[in-house]
């Protein structure tokens, strides 16, 4: 579990770093940690379900199969990890500067509720075995459930 705190973290720290960027006008650099942010959240909810995986493709991909296709996340999630991925692509590979500042802005935006769902959804989990544990534990004990 601390290793999903750990992602949760940097996807928080990572968002504050594309706030500050596109403050400085740099929208290339904080549309990659607005990316980086979301990977990691998809990389976090699919290592609590025991899955992990040694590409972005692989990660974006199983985070649809997992996630989207089973109806747990929005479609649009999906999309929006799909497109930011390939905003970064532009943004870290690219000679020029590419990334707009209202794409930036945008990116940032949708990659905020990206990682507030996706810290939400771990939330909710965490709450659930907690209260499974519990649960099994009192009843361990005689305790009626």
């Amino acid at each position: 579990m601390s290793e999903i705190n750990d992602l949760i973290k940097k996807t928080k720290k990572y968002i504050h770093s594309a706030e500050v960027l596109i403050a400085g006008n740099d929208y290339d650099s904080s549309t990659s940690r607005t990316y980086y942010a979301m990977f990691y959240s998809a990389e976090a909810v699919l290592l609590k379900k025991g899955l992990s995986f040694s590409s972005h493709k692989g990660v974006i991909s199983a985070f649809g199969e997992h996630f989207v296709k089973a109806g747990i996340f929005p479609s649009e999630m999906g999309r929006e990890l799909n497109r930011v991925f390939e905003k970064r692509q532009l943004a870290d590979y690219g000679i020029k500067s590419v990334i707009t500042k209202a794409e930036a802005e945008e990116s940032l935006r949708n990659g905020k509720k990206f990682v507030e769902t996706i810290s939400q959804y771990l939330q909710e989990k965490s709450q659930e075995n907690f209260n499974t544990k519990l649960n099994n534990k009192n009843n361990d004990f005689g305790f009626d459930r």
